[in-house]
């Protein structure tokens, strides 16, 4: 189990950069403390903070350090991922359409395809910030949600996308087939999300959890569901299904938070119907603001005509 460590800054840390902090508070490397920074494990009053960043005084410091009996991340393998699009390549970042039944990196437990492993295999070199196993990985998708991604492959890259997605800089556009519709249909959520209590690889909004606030909008309603543009404001593991499923409007064939399995069934659905639609940000390398987009794959677009079929 990981450690997690809750305290107000110390005095005499107090305008210390959070990679020096860490390191006396810890007695971990500054490399170490830049890791945990750069995974999204140093919170100060409840946000992200970077490596550079300084301590507040008076703010309350959380840290997680992983537990010191486990072994090392897994490994990458070098493996080509059939369906994985290049969007964008340049000198600082790749831009992946990730099809669903990917994960972004690999993980305890995951020995299916990665979009850090079929990079590798088709020779791109990226980050090598981060943890082992998920270098140049700045955001990720669900292993059951498509669409796009982006990935740092310079240093300078990295560094400046984690804090744009800290900073919430980053506009990233989903849309989502939740089953009926919402009531307003253009709302907000603003609800802190948590790890479930009795259930392992579930989350669920509760008290005590990250601020997570998404922003929703209806562009098309059916008979049984409705077609949302979501935007994020915060990136929390299940967000976006967590939240409609806490307004008990479920994305659409997802079985883990409410959703219908006989109406998955009829839409020939196997996973969530949620993808990543489009992202803008300013990119690392020219200051300039970009964006892409990515059209749905086949078995969200079969399965919206099956439901506009009433």
């Amino acid at each position: 189990m990981a450690d997690v460590r809750t305290m107000p800054v110390p005095d005499g840390l107090a305008g210390e950069r959070v990679d020096a902090a860490l390191a006396r508070l810890f007695g971990v490397s500054r490399t170490k403390a830049a890791d945990l920074a750069a995974a999204g494990d140093v919170l100060l009053d409840g946000r992200t903070v970077g490596k550079s960043d300084r301590l507040v005084p008076g703010a309350v410091l959380e840290v997680t350090l992983p537990d010191p009996n486990l072994p090392p991340g897994p490994e990458v393998v070098a493996e080509p991922v059939p369906g994985m699009a290049i969007v964008h390549d340049d000198d600082d970042i790749v831009v992946v359409d990730k099809p669903v039944g990917v994960a972004a990196h690999p993980s305890v437990g995951w020995t299916g395809p990665t979009v850090v492993g079929g990079l590798a295999a088709a020779g791109y070199r990226i980050s090598t910030s981060g943890a082992s196993e998920r270098q140049g990985i700045v955001s990720r998708l669900d292993v059951g949600t498509s669409g796009l991604m982006v990935v740092a492959k310079s240093e300078y890259a990295y560094m400046m996308l984690k804090r744009a997605f800290r900073n919430r800089e980053v506009d990233k556009t989903y849309h989502a087939l939740v089953q009926g519709l919402p009531d307003p249909v253009v709302g907000t959520i603003d609800a802190p999300i948590g790890r479930h209590p009795g259930h392992e690889f579930k989350f669920a909004v509760m008290r005590g959890g990250k601020p997570s606030i998404t922003h929703y909008e209806a562009i098309e309603a059916f008979r049984h569901a409705s077609l949302l543009e979501v935007k994020l404001e915060t990136g929390r593991t299940h967000q976006i299904r967590v939240h409609m499923a806490a307004l008990k409007h479920p994305c659409v064939g997802d079985p883990l938070y409410g959703g219908d399995p006989v109406l998955a069934k009829r839409l020939g659905l196997a996973r969530q119907w949620l993808h990543a639609m489009a992202l803008g940000l300013v990119h690392p390398g020219t200051g300039e603001y970009v964006t892409f987009e990515s059209t749905y794959p086949d078995d969200l677009a079969h399965a919206l005509d099956v439901v506009a079929e009433g």
